[in-house]
């Protein structure tokens, strides 16, 4: 057993152990401690240091062990050092279990006064804790429920309302990018999982739109039909890709129309999967509105890593799902373009096109 409360059941595997790591869940901090053998050093688990390979982590009760293993403490958690203000942490966890009971996201002035803190402070010390914004820790908590009910339930409308969505609407509008099949499927190439797709023509040439049962998983744009094609059943090459589907050829019609006339909201539901890093940045490209520019310091200044605007980069880059994550608005600091992923013309068209909508 881990620690003596009546948390334990939390965290007394190191499976749950490793996905609260992942998750930097704030509950988890002071319930037990990691270390990676690569670098010698111990952390707490809300640790905001890049995730290490999970071969190599070691998991202990208390700082001590750890230290009587031979590693020692990170110099960016602090796991040695007891918590300055343990009474904080008391209130950003009533508040973490505040948003995990709620329907909606509380607002931040109703849920920094329910803790006793004026929302400035309150936002500035939940993302020190738990390393995302009150928001994004809520849609966190609903993309959970969902994919549980994802699981067990018959349809995706019963997951819907089981997982406590007052409709369909409010579904699509405040869970769109915050679902993904499971990583492991991800990493085995699909495995298990049903992938439809259709390859359109449109004004910047060819797009594949696929997408799983739960959402969109790539928007990707090209010049051959062909190798587009080839290209999704490379990443993907153990799932069943099909072709044609009433439901998916909705989304696909959807999807062409906003390419097409592009706005501020993708309305539809997204599967997708990537690095903590990396949602963050895409979460913040979400939030930028058609016809604006903004550079990658600027994101990496929204995500509270300012000097990360070269990791910022390689999001965007690695970014799958054109125009519904809008990395094309992303450009230098300077103002030059920069990079994208399907080529420089296809950026600046989407962005001419915006600005004279806009």
């Amino acid at each position: 057993m881990i620690m003596e409360s009546k948390q334990d059941h939390l965290f007394d595997t190191q499976e749950k152990q490793w996905k609260a790591i992942k998750e930097k869940e704030a509950s988890a901090d002071g319930k037990f401690f990691y270390a990676v053998q690569t670098t010698g050093v111990y952390c707490r688990p809300t640790c905001a240091s890049r995730l290490p390979n999970p071969k190599n982590v070691r998991f202990f009760s208390n700082a001590k062990e750890a230290e009587e293993a031979g590693y020692r403490p990170c110099k960016r958690c602090r796991p040695d050092q007891a918590a300055e203000r343990p009474e904080q942490t008391e209130r950003i966890l009533s508040a973490c279990a505040m948003i995990e009971q709620a329907e909606a996201c509380p607002t931040l002035p109703v849920l920094a006064k329910s803790v006793g803190l004026s929302p400035f402070y309150f936002q500035r010390l939940f993302h020190k804790s738990v390393g995302i914004t009150p928001k994004q820790y809520f849609a966190q908590k609903r993309a959970e429920r969902i994919r549980a009910k994802l699981s067990s339930d018959e349809t995706v409308t019963d997951a819907i309302y089981n997982a406590g969505y007052g409709s369909s609407a409010q579904f699509y509008s405040q869970a769109a990018g915050t679902l993904g099949m499971k990583p492991s499927q991800y990493r085995n190439g699909g495995e298990g999982v049903d992938i439809w797709y259709a390859i359109q023509p449109c004004s910047l040439g060819w797009v594949l739109i696929a997408a799983t049962r739960v959402g969109i998983c790539a928007i990707e744009f090209g010049d051959h039909p062909q190798h587009l094609e080839k290209a999704l059943k490379n990443r993907f090459p153990v799932a069943t890709c099909r072709e044609g589907d009433p439901f998916f050829t909705k989304w696909v019609k959807e999807t062409l129309a906003f390419i097409e006339h592009p706005g501020n909201d993708f309305k539809l539901p997204l599967d997708i999967q990537g690095t903590i890093f990396q949602r963050k940045v895409w979460l913040a490209l979400r939030e930028v509105s058609s016809g604006r520019r903004v550079s990658y310091t600027e994101i990496a200044k929204r995500i509270g890593q300012p000097k990360a605007s070269r990791a910022v980069a390689q999001a965007c880059a690695a970014n799958r799902l054109a125009v519904a994550i809008p990395c094309h608005r992303v450009v230098r600091k300077n103002g030059d373009l920069g990079g994208y992923r399907w080529g420089m013309e296809r950026k600046r068209k989407l962005l001419n096109r915006e600005g004279r909508k806009s």
